[in-house]
């Protein structure tokens, strides 16, 4: 199997999905913009210094729409995608994800973002397989059937992405020696699944990821 991995944010996008999205809805009056952005800012700084806990990230990154429910925040959600997310996809990163459809190899995004807001991101891209971080259910007797807060299974950040896609290989009968993978990324955050990667592509690499390709004679791609 030729496999073609992507990362999201900053690799596909030149934006961060969750953060901006937290932006977005405390725009919305879903929570005091003040006190939210700063814990946003601080949260995104812990992912670049490599330090943040993903469990915490994610109660607070879905508090608000849990609060808010299913209805209003699919609702805020094809809005984000009007008004944030679809002006952001470039035709250079669509026409890279294209390029790989054509020449047959299989298409996957594999974010630290959480699946609730990146499912019609990938959609948007044309891309049907997607590893995110999977959210828990409320799936009591009487439940809400929403997220809990809670993240379902292994998270698809840092080594957890490695063994997102090695879970996903098995699902299908293979192993790492059964694919030819290629995987681009941004962040130094996910050094362990490039390292993995018959063909890693840091792109559009954050200073560390950067020095690293040098260093290794990675190729560098500066998509944007």
């Amino acid at each position: 199997m030729k496999l073609a991995l992507f990362d999201l944010d900053h690799t596909l996008l030149p934006l961060d999905s969750d953060y901006s999205w937290g932006n977005f809805t405390a725009q919305r009056g879903w929570n005091d913009p003040v006190d939210f952005v700063r814990r946003n800012d601080a949260f995104y700084a812990q992912y670049k210094a490599g330090t943040l806990d993903i469990n915490d990230y994610v109660r607070f990154a879905t508090d608000a729409m849990r609060r808010q429910g299913a209805s209003n925040s699919i609702a805020a959600h094809e809005d984000y995608m009007r008004a944030v997310i679809r002006p952001a996809i470039t035709p250079e990163a669509l026409e890279l994800v294209r390029q790989h459809q054509r020449a047959g190899d299989v298409v996957v995004i594999v974010t630290a973002t959480n699946e609730f807001v990146t499912r019609p991101i990938a959609e948007a891209f044309g891309v049907d397989e997607l590893l995110a971080v999977e959210l828990e259910r409320d799936l009591s007797p009487g439940g809400s059937g929403w997220f809990t807060g809670e993240i379902k299974g292994v998270p698809s950040f840092r080594e957890g992405k490695v063994t997102r896609v090695e879970q996903w290989l098995a699902e299908r009968g293979l192993g790492w020696k059964d694919a030819d993978m290629t995987f681009y990324s941004d962040s130094i955050n996910d050094l362990p699944l490039l390292e993995h990667a018959h063909h890693p592509i840091a792109t559009n690499p954050d200073e560390p990821l950067r020095a690293i390709a040098t260093q290794r004679g990675w190729r560098i791609l500066d998509l944007f």
